[in-house]
């Protein structure tokens, strides 16, 4: 008997601005690029691609590569995603451990 994987676009699962958010810190915290990437492009996803593509002027195509699981987005393509939804990058001192 053959096992069969289905693909599940996570984005489905992101539809609150407190999930998304919480996503996003999740990833930052984590510090893995590819998981941050990966979770700027679920609510990308979530919150519509084309209208993310209208706003930023950045290729469909390239929003796809650049966030995914495997993706590696520079500064220049992340801050006017982050921005065209509605998101801000925050820096704040780390706790003593």
């Amino acid at each position: 008997m053959r096992t069969q994987i289905k693909v599940v676009d996570t984005s489905t699962l992101f539809k609150t601005d407190e999930d998304q958010i919480h996503l996003i810190r999740d990833a930052l915290a984590s510090g893995d690029g590819h998981y941050i990437a990966h979770a700027v492009g679920v609510v990308a996803r979530a919150r519509g691609l084309s209208d993310l593509e209208r706003a930023t002027g950045i290729k469909r195509q390239t929003l796809n590569k650049a966030l995914s699981t495997n993706g590696n987005p520079t500064l220049e393509t992340l801050l006017p995603v982050l921005k065209a939804l509605n998101l801000q990058l925050e820096v704040r001192r780390l706790e003593a451990a």
